[in-house]
């Protein structure tokens, strides 16, 4: 039989389709989900998230988020669950439904913060650690979610009394390689974070490099940087570098150099994000890879003096706790007794009230802003923040601050 050059052309055709459609649709699909990721226009926006009292998933504004992360799921009897499933899975489950506003949205799961335990005895052998990541493929594909993120906190380091060997190490590496392998064998492409301390110490415990070689992002924890319990007042969540030398003179100056005279510290210099994001470059980490963090809460000491407007100064021993942005937007900010400043330096502001001798550091609309325009000028991965909960539900909240820079 004799082909015409129509009846050719139509058989080439059909093979093409053939051969190309018979290809392994998991890579090209694969394929097509990083060039999507890669030409993502701004940073990525990543949402740690508490399901709130009142909650409302349909109210959660995820058409500015690019990801959110449900906190959290535990190590229990050496996997990954929910504490209260009951509860808990149906909440995930309507967020998840939220991707119908945001077909673009991630949504990832959480496993750990701070004080969980668990982690040391999960990561010991390939025999427990291959239970965990067994639960966490039943987990992801229950719940049909985008990714995970390893919240431990810290490999090697206890955290609140948790378990930590030397050995944590090398096993943090082993099981997010195991966990990396698990993931890819999904027919969709998944995501790994995982959620890292905001302070050099941390790096010595971990095999940085070949960690990153499994995770898309690292999520630093660039907050707490003067935790709750310290009786110093300081920035807790500052962009700018700040150095030693900058704050002479100071209690928070002196307390600082005396850890560092006697190894208790090997830093003299006070934490902060372009501190620690210049250490991991320095590391070789891809910016790319980098996501800073932004505290949609704030910290408040009590018996505070007034010199230097309460920062950087000895309190009276009483750090009161956290507060929630929305609390600080409705109590601290309209209240003629706090006086806002901002720290050109460490881009960051805080607040005094010399009646009551409070000091508050925290984030607001100004800092977010400015860490927002930090990730882009830096070629970093994006910003995250602990967590959306907290933010204030009114217009000019500090997620709408965050995505107007983002979008511009």
């Amino acid at each position: 039989m004799r082909l015409n050059w129509k009846t050719t052309n139509l058989i080439y055709l059909l093979l093409f389709v053939f051969v190309f459609g018979c290809s392994n649709p998991s890579n090209r699909q694969s394929e097509e989900s990083q060039k999507a990721e890669s030409s993502a226009p701004g940073p990525v926006i990543m949402a740690y998230y508490v399901p709130e009292r009142d909650y409302k998933p349909q109210e959660i504004p995820v058409e500015k988020l690019t990801h959110i992360i449900y906190s959290f799921t535990h190590v229990i009897e050496g996997e990954m669950k929910f504490r209260n499933p009951e509860e808990a899975g149906p909440k995930l489950k309507a967020l998840v439904r939220q991707k119908e506003r945001n077909p673009h949205l991630k949504v990832m799961i959480a496993c750990g913060g701070w004080g969980a335990d668990g982690f040391s005895d999960m990561a010991l052998t390939e025999a427990s650690r291959a239970k965990f990541i067994e639960s966490a493929a039943a987990f992801i594909e229950a719940y049909q979610l985008d990714g995970m993120d390893m919240d431990w906190e810290y490999p090697g380091i206890s955290g609140a009394g948790t378990m930590a060997r030397e050995e944590d190490t090398q096993n943090f590496t082993a099981l997010m390689k195991g966990l990396r392998k698990m993931l890819d064998e999904f027919d969709t492409p998944k995501l790994l974070t995982f959620a890292s301390a905001g302070w050099k110490r941390y790096y010595d415990h971990i095999e940085l490099n070949e960690v990153m070689k499994y995770a898309d992002y690292t999520n630093v924890m660039t907050y707490d940087q003067v935790s709750g319990v310290s009786e110093f007042t300081g920035h807790h969540t500052p962009l700018g570098e700040v150095r030693s030398e900058d704050i002479a003179g100071t209690p928070f100056h002196d307390y600082l150099d005396s850890l560092y005279r006697i190894g208790a510290n090997k830093d003299p210099h006070p934490r902060s994000a372009e501190k620690i994001v210049d250490f991991l470059i320095n590391e070789g980490v891809d910016p790319n890879q980098i996501v800073i963090g932004s505290a949609f809460y704030g910290r408040v000491w009590k018996g505070v003096p007034p010199e230097n407007n309460g920062l950087y100064q000895l309190s009276g021993g009483i750090h009161i706790g956290w507060m929630a942005y929305h609390q600080i937007r409705d109590r601290y900010e309209p209240d003629s007794s706090f006086q806002r400043y901002w720290d050109e330096q460490a881009q960051a502001p805080y607040m005094y009230n010399a009646a009551d001798s409070l000091m508050v550091s925290y984030d607001d609309t100004v800092s977010v802003r400015a860490k927002t325009n930090y990730t882009q000028e830096k070629g970093l991965g994006g910003i995250m923040f602990w967590e959306l909960g907290n933010d204030t539900k009114e217009e000019g909240s500090l997620l709408d601050a965050i995505y107007k820079v983002a979008q511009e």
